[in-house]
């Protein structure tokens, strides 16, 4: 009987990571360079990467420049920063600790952060006088992940008006948990919504102090490296940095302008000066980002077969939003519906135009590279568009069934 029970582990375990590495076959179509390329042409958008994914088979549109001074193609291997999608890298990590019964979303941050014990909420404020007032609810470590505690976006150590500052610069994920702790509360904890790279940060603290390691390197040992994800980091090399894609703002019926740099992520970019960030910080590649996002897809397994969460974790804390029924869906450092049913998609976007989401239901994806410093972007609704073409067109679906359940289950 054991040796039996041995086989269909073994045979169940196959099974998830053939499905896992499936074959991807490129799509012949071009719907996503069928509406881009006029806004290339007028030079509006300088060069941006798209992916459509369904079930095995992926469209890849690589348009435009990289560098348009130096007319250097767009590449899926071109390093690009990735604004707030580090978000949801912290979130897995939490969700890891979660499975492991190490954490749960609804202890108090102050049992693994003591100086969030007692917090103070601004309740008045004016030229002259602010007026605070003890927090009665508790801030949990679910709060602080979903944007509901109450912090600002980032704390004055992060100040972007100042060289050396931002996202980039500041201090370290411990410290500035430190400094949003002694800071008075915008809210109520678990009242209202703040969208807060200062709340992520506190929760990658959170993990430091389970772990007994930086967050950065939990981050790299647990999810990174496993994945097969070598370009993705906060502090990017310099051969990569020499092939990164350029910051531009948008000029309607103008060609985009190059912008050096932005004052949340300021030059260099790899030196001492260059702290991790929860909220935002990772450098990384489209080829990259795939791998972090069809992990999501794919229930936790990466296409190279490796488990890094399990299925019920994927669908109960990332893929469902933990946020009060009464507000917008958020799961953890991940947009997400508040209830799970087939057309609900997960993922994150980034301040520099990015963004990738998945249906895990359908096995479906949507990448969107382009490093935009101000400006609209016109393109979004016929890239809408696009993707849904792509999506309608009738694909082999034989793994969805196996990744969802409608034939049976796979070992977690």
């Amino acid at each position: 009987m054991k040796k039996y029970a041995i086989v269909v582990l073994l045979l169940a375990t196959f099974s998830l990571t053939a499905v896992a590495q499936k074959k991807v076959v490129d799509s012949k179509t071009q719907f996503a360079k069928e509406v881009l390329q006029p806004y290339v042409d007028r030079g509006e958008l300088p060069g941006a990467i798209s992916v459509f994914y369904k079930d095995g088979v992926q469209e890849t549109c690589c348009i435009g420049y990289a560098d348009v001074a130096a007319k250097r193609p767009i590449k899926m291997d071109n390093v690009f920063m990735q604004c707030s999608q580090t978000k949801g890298f912290c979130g897995v990590t939490i969700a890891k600790l979660v499975e492991e019964g190490k954490l749960s979303l609804d202890d108090p941050v102050s049992k693994y952060l003591p100086e969030f014990k007692t917090l103070w909420v601004e309740v008045e404020k004016n030229d002259s006088v602010r007026v605070l007032r003890k927090a009665r609810n508790v801030l949990t470590v679910r709060m602080v992940l979903n944007h509901t505690g109450g912090f600002p976006f980032e704390v004055s150590a992060k100040r972007h008006d100042v060289r050396g500052g931002g996202w980039s610069g500041g201090a370290p994920i411990r410290q500035v948990a430190s400094i949003a702790a002694a800071s008075p509360l915008l809210f109520e904890p678990g009242t209202s919504i703040r969208y807060s790279n200062t709340g992520i940060d506190i929760g990658a603290a959170v993990v430091e102090a389970i772990t007994g390691m930086k967050w950065e390197q939990y981050l790299k040992q647990n999810v990174l490296d496993p994945l097969g994800m070598k370009s993705t980091w906060f502090w990017p090399s310099d051969k990569l940095l020499r092939n990164k894609i350029e910051l531009y703002a948008y000029k309607e019926n103008a060609p985009a302008e190059w912008r050096e740099e932005m004052g949340w992520e300021q030059r260099p970019y790899n030196d001492s000066h260059v702290f991790a960030s929860a909220g935002a910080g990772l450098w990384t590649t489209a080829n990259d980002q795939l791998k972090f996002y069809k992990m999501l897809m794919n229930l936790g397994v990466g296409d190279n077969g490796v488990r890094i969460l399990k299925e019920e974790t994927v669908k109960s804390i990332l893929a469902q939003s933990t946020r009060p029924d009464d507000m917008d869906g958020y799961s953890l450092g991940l947009y997400a519906t508040k209830k799970d049913n087939e057309d609900a998609w997960i993922g994150h976007g980034g301040a520099w135009g990015i963004n990738c989401q998945v249906n895990w239901h359908k096995k479906q994806l949507k990448l969107w590279v382009v490093q935009r410093a101000d400006g609209p972007q016109p393109w979004k609704e016929e890239l809408k568009k696009a993707a849904e073409a792509f999506f309608a067109q009738p694909f082999e679906d034989s793994g969805v069934d196996k990744y969802t359940g409608r034939i049976g289950t796979a070992a977690n």
